[in-house]
């Protein structure tokens, strides 16, 4: 390692095999319909700023020059209010693979709550257990929790994975609390009647759901 120069061997590294991901790139976009002038022109901007990255160019750091002609960018974005259509024609044209994505469906919801190390079921056991209290989910209650998600996601707005969360604090939000009153070594279950019982009133009226979660 001594012999070698660790920073022409990165820029190298970047400007051969380099994969640059830019997210929420519908956030800079803006319609042609309804959008403020100022709004349109601010949006517009940082789509002018990143053209030319995307173009390639030679980039100053303070690592060295590093250029970006042969650098792959990937960007992806919701376009829930907007349109791949409404960025500026020469970033469209930088960027023309456009591939849809399908929305999460229970199964995908269900493995996002079991497969991960740290998943959101783990989260909750872990704090609970800071009480004393040991805190365990039925598999039907996590199929439940799951399935509760996609019909929110289909019924009211589709935002993802994050709609677990918000389906897990309706969940916990009395539990945690009644956890802190119980005696060290007690033991609580959380299985398909309590997360139907949790979420019914979500589930009363549709469009009022938004309000609610």
């Amino acid at each position: 390692l001594e012999n070698i120069d660790l920073k022409k061997e990165s820029i190298t590294a970047v400007e051969e095999s380099g994969i640059v991901f830019i997210d929420e790139i519908d956030k800079i976009c803006s319609s042609k319909d309804y959008m403020s002038k100022s709004a349109d022109a601010s949006a517009e901007g940082v789509q002018r700023d990143l053209l030319p990255l995307i173009e390639g160019t030679t980039i100053s750091t303070k690592y060295g020059n590093v250029n970006t002609d042969y650098i792959l960018f990937v960007a992806s974005g919701a376009f829930h209010a907007v349109k791949p259509s409404d960025m500026l024609p020469e970033l469209q044209g930088r960027l023309p693979i456009r591939v849809e994505l399908n929305g999460l469906t229970e199964d995908d919801l269900y493995k996002i709550l079991t497969e991960p190390v740290a998943n959101l079921l783990r989260q909750q056991i872990e704090l609970i257990k800071t009480e004393g209290v040991t805190l365990t989910f039925e598999d039907d209650a996590i199929r439940e929790i799951a399935r509760m998600a996609a019909l929110l996601n289909r019924t009211v707005e589709n935002i993802g994975a994050r709609r677990l969360h918000t389906v897990m604090e309706r969940i916990m939000e009395s539990l945690s609390f009644e956890a802190a009153e119980m005696e060290e070594g007690s033991a609580i279950t959380v299985n398909k009647e309590l997360v139907q019982e949790r979420l019914s009133d979500v589930l009363v009226a549709s469009d009022l759901s938004k309000y609610i979660l």
